[in-house]
């Protein structure tokens, strides 16, 4: 009886060893000595089940992170740090299918279809963390743009990911220096800045009538 679990690793040994995907579920699942059946009773398509690959990887992400003692004492910024860690460590033992599914992708300005699932489970997680962060004061709540917060950790995401599958460091010490850097970069431009207090300061003086007022202040 075939399963997730075997039809995945069925999947990842074919690519592998011929470097394209099945011509049809029919050659596959004959190799496999499984039925279509059992292949479409969890998966539409090769891409679904490329997608659920990568979306597991997140998920075991996140029951990992989240399992650890002192989770509830990170900051926004440290649960994102430790998520980016973990989802890169946890992806060293499938490289070679990363490389593979990630190289066939076609380069453009939106997220490829083999990322879809997993771009739904970080971004849900982000907005968790986020929402977190801005609620204890850690992060600046801006009116639009806090919004997109998201957003940017996403193509931050992405930039790792291109980094790694590139990147020939020994234990990929590149990567994580890339991970530091760059999520670190990301959350100082979400916390609170000098420009944050300008612009309250701005709309106390337009609630209170302060500005006009202060544009006399040269005739004091």
């Amino acid at each position: 009886m075939a399963t997730i679990e075997s039809i995945q690793k069925a999947y990842v040994d074919y690519v592998l060893t011929e470097g394209t995907e099945p011509k049809s579920v029919y050659i596959f699942a004959k190799k496999n000595k499984m039925t279509e059946a059992e292949f479409y009773n969890y998966f539409g398509s090769f891409k679904a089940l490329e997608q659920n690959i990568w979306a597991e990887i997140a998920i075991k992400t996140l029951v990992e992170i989240k399992g650890q003692e002192v989770w509830a004492q990170y900051t926004a910024r440290e649960k994102a740090l430790s998520y980016f860690y973990a989802f890169f460590e946890l992806l060293k033992q499938q490289r070679s299918f990363a490389v593979y599914s990630f190289q066939k992708q076609p380069r453009g300005l939106t997220t490829p279809p083999v990322f879809a699932q997993l771009k739904d489970i970080f971004e849900s997680f982000c907005v968790e963390i986020l929402n977190e962060g801005i609620e204890s004061g850690e992060l600046s709540d801006r009116k639009f743009f806090s919004k997109r917060y998201k957003d940017a950790l996403w193509v931050q995401f992405g930039f790792v990911l291109h980094f790694w599958i590139k990147d020939s460091s020994a234990g990929f010490e590149k990567t994580d220096e890339a991970i530091e850097k760059g999520v670190n970069v990301t959350f100082d431009l979400f916390q609170r800045s000098p420009i944050d207090n300008l612009f309250e300061y701005g709309k106390f003086l337009a609630k209170n009538g302060g500005i006009k007022e202060s544009m006399g202040f040269g005739s004091f």
